[in-house]
């Protein structure tokens, strides 16, 4: 079975979190800090959508 996510994907996630964990990620127009799991993942997955990592498309 092939894998949904990459390598590129990982590590953007991981960096996202590693930001939360700092206290330095933070959301988008608000510009908040990111206080949940679930939120620094789902940016972590949009920068990497950005950047052309493979990453499955949005759930609508």
């Amino acid at each position: 079975m092939p894998r949904k996510y990459g390598k590129k994907a990982q590590a953007k996630v991981k960096n996202a979190m590693h930001e939360m964990k700092q206290g330095k990620l933070r959301s988008g127009n608000s510009g908040k800090k990111v206080k949940s799991r679930k939120q620094a993942i789902a940016i972590g997955l949009s920068e990497a959508r950005k950047s052309g990592a493979k990453v499955p498309k949005k759930k609508k």
